[in-house]
């Protein structure tokens, strides 16, 4: 069940990035190369990301042996399999050093972007200086940082719902927040601005709203109700009501 599970986990993510990739090339001429628009740069990430996806998959299950314990390590699996990964590689101690320095680089550089919207929203929302609200945020992440360090260290044995520190943020944020974030999103689409608004926005330079209908189905009903059910099976799986 846990390995249905996870190839369940890692198809989702890829049917996201189809989702994206299919949406940005609707509105795309047939004219255009994905490469040369530089309006469209999305589409050419995007397709990346699924054929690293689609690599991704059987190396998890080749290097793991579809161990379940493994495969619900959580975020410490790249750590797991990607390692043995590149040891089975030609000069792969120096993929791996090259691998994750480049990680280190895109936590760095997601890191900066994600404080920027906090600091500002603190600036806009309460007023604060922005030295204060850097400051009182590079706190808060110097904090929640160390706390999952250490979480796999001298904190191994302190735990949050049976979670380590850092496996217990990673379900609190992609498995809590991010459906809430969803579900709050649609219903603002959806109910406070209003599909003829968004309708109105989608058309502004364009001559056709292509696939108005899906949009309309999938922000007022699928996505909502698929993003509840996410968010109460996540939630029951972290404490022992369901097994997923």
């Amino acid at each position: 069940m846990t390995v249905v599970t996870a190839m369940g986990q890692m198809f989702y993510s890829l049917s996201i990035a189809m989702g994206i990739l299919i949406t940005f090339g609707s509105y795309m001429k047939r004219d255009v190369s994905i490469e040369a628009s530089t309006g469209n740069v999305e589409v050419f990430d995007t397709a990346i990301a699924i054929m690293a996806g689609l690599m991704i998959i059987p190396a998890v299950f080749a290097f793991t042996g579809g161990d379940p314990d493994t495969l619900q390590a959580g975020p410490a699996l790249m750590f797991i399999t990607i390692p043995k990964v590149f040891a089975s590689m030609g000069f792969g101690s120096i993929a791996g050093v090259l691998f994750f320095l480049l990680v280190l680089f895109a936590a760095v550089t997601s890191s900066i972007a994600l404080t920027e919207s906090a600091v500002s929203t603190f600036e806009d929302e309460l007023g604060w200086s922005r030295k204060k609200a850097t400051v009182m945020i590079g706190g808060i992440m110097l904090v929640l940082g160390t706390l999952s360090c250490l979480g796999y260290g001298p904190l191994a044995n302190v735990t949050i719902i049976g979670m380590q520190f850092l496996d217990f943020f990673d379900f609190l944020t992609n498995s809590v927040m991010m459906p809430i974030a969803a579900i709050a999103t649609c219903l603002l689409v959806s109910r406070v601005i209003g599909i003829k608004r968004i309708e109105e926005e989608v058309l502004h330079g364009e001559g056709k709203f292509h696939r108005k209908q899906v949009f309309n189905i999938m922000v007022q009903y699928l996505c909502p109700v698929f993003a509840v059910i996410i968010l109460i099976s996540s939630v029951a799986n972290a404490f022992g009501w369901i097994s997923m």
